[in-house]
């Protein structure tokens, strides 16, 4: 009996270190656009990355203007370009991408553009180039710290082996 235990106890703990070893799991529906959860082995190094917020998109439009940085999915596009080219200069890349967490500022009729927001995202991820569909979490907020904005992003990388 003290064997089998000793057996069970010693195959438990190997499971459990295989887990902490080798590939970042994705876990979820191919269906979803993101992630249910991730499962990140504890050899891996990650690269947090504070609020990212959109580019100018228009230098002509007034400063301080909506017009400035653009719509939804313009603002969306330029802050996940941000994101992968601050990516890249750290020897990462979209693919690496565990969690993000987004926060949208609505439009001046109120509402929030979770469409623009989409197209956007599915620019970056569940592509052929980027087939990595990251944990993330979406939310609407009042306003973001410049009443232009419509999007900031958080982004979390897990350096690859």
């Amino acid at each position: 009996m003290r064997s089998l235990c000793t057996t069970v106890i010693l195959l438990l703990l190997t499971c459990g270190l295989a887990v902490g070893q080798g590939q970042i799991r994705y876990i979820g529906g191919d269906d979803s656009p993101i992630a249910s959860a991730v499962e990140i082995p504890e050899d891996r190094t990650l690269f947090w990355m504070s609020g990212t917020v959109p580019p100018v998109a228009d230098e002509s439009a007034p400063e301080g203007s909506k017009a400035r940085y653009g719509d939804m999915e313009t603002q969306a596009t330029g802050t996940l370009q941000r994101i992968e080219d601050t990516l890249e200069e750290h020897g990462l890349t979209m693919n690496d991408v565990v969690f993000l967490k987004v926060y949208l500022a609505p439009d001046d009729d109120g509402s929030v553009n979770f469409e623009g927001w989409s197209a956007a995202y599915s620019k970056f991820f569940g592509t052929e180039e980027t087939p990595t569909k990251p944990a993330r979490s979406t939310m609407a907020v009042h306003q973001l710290f410049s009443p232009a904005w419509r999007v900031e992003v958080e982004a979390i990388a897990a350096r690859p082996e």
